[in-house]
């Protein structure tokens, strides 16, 4: 499969992510199930590139938009003994590359959490382009990954008796996305 923009319907240049109409989301174990939760401020573009392979992001999450559902979880989140809001306001995402397998994509980058900065790849998909009402054309992906907390320098957990923990170590991430042609 080519990797060129144009065989892909995209159209080369800037994309700037519409918030109204993306979503940042994730899943942790928590106990015997697993807790969503989602980043409702973010902010970020794509440089799209005639040969998509050559195209690149960058992504900021501002943590203090932590929404769990629970205003008591999401505080302690925000806390030093999780993300630490004070001292580490944003989360950020750096594309490194992209890469084609087969009929797959991969989005490779580094990620920034606590001043920790770690390479992750994204499972990527692109949902495809069209014009919106007001003339606009827009662009649509789906990425996700996996990443360990503690590589992050997240240690906090409860024991809970023999090797059972109130955490797990992997927090899944899911990405929707929708962004504007500028």
């Amino acid at each position: 499969m080519s990797a060129l923009a144009s065989e892909l319907g995209i159209t080369p240049g800037t994309y700037n992510i519409d918030p109204a109409h993306s979503e940042v989301t994730f899943v942790i174990r928590h106990l015997m199930s697993k807790v969503r939760g989602s980043f409702t401020e973010f902010s970020g573009s794509f440089e799209i590139a005639e040969n998509a392979l050559e195209s690149s992001t960058s992504v900021e999450i501002q943590i203090k938009s932590i929404d769990t559902r629970n205003a008591d979880r999401d505080n302690h989140i925000r806390s030093a003994e999780i993300l630490d809001l004070d001292n580490h306001p944003a989360i950020r995402f750096v594309s490194t590359g992209v890469r084609e397998n087969g009929d797959k994509y991969f989005l490779d980058g580094d990620l920034t959490i606590r001043d920790v900065t770690r390479p992750v790849t994204l499972d990527l998909e692109f949902n495809g382009t069209g014009q919106d009402p007001w003339g606009g054309t827009r662009a649509g992906f789906s990425a996700s990954t996996s990443i360990s907390r503690k590589e992050y320098g997240i240690e906090f957990n409860i024991p809970l008796g023999g090797d059972k923990a109130l955490l797990g170590d992997n927090v899944d991430i899911q990405l929707e996305v929708q962004a504007t042609h500028v």
